[in-house]
């Protein structure tokens, strides 16, 4: 049950699931993400790390980089069924659709290389 838990409080916060949502788009660093949702940069790691914990999304570095992507699913059951779930819902949200129309836009190398 810990494991369930962990996962359903990991989706309780909307910027997490605006976090899941945008992964499901595309590989994103914190940088990008902090710029998607307009937190600090501190807010957006520590959704991160909760999202991470839970098994809904992995990290990996590549040089100077931290990308983020959408986990396999294959840390928890529970996370790989509201992965799937997640892909079909909520699109049709304000908040999301909003997010859908600046990621386009948002790139880490206009955001992070000033």
């Amino acid at each position: 049950m810990k494991t369930f838990v962990k996962v359903m409080k990991a989706l309780s916060d909307p910027s997490r699931v605006r976090i899941v949502k945008m992964l499901q788009k595309r590989v994103m660093c914190v940088c990008e993400i902090t710029a998607a949702l307009g937190v600090a940069q501190s807010t957006a790691s520590k959704h991160l790390k909760i999202l991470e914990d839970a098994g809904l999304i992995a990290s990996r570095k590549e040089g100077l980089w931290v990308n983020y992507a959408l986990a396999d699913g294959g840390a928890s059951p529970y996370a790989a069924s509201l992965i799937g779930n997640l892909k079909h819902w909520l699109d049709d949200d304000p908040s999301i659709a909003e997010l859908a129309i600046k990621l386009p836009h948002i790139r880490r190398e206009e955001i992070c290389c000033r």
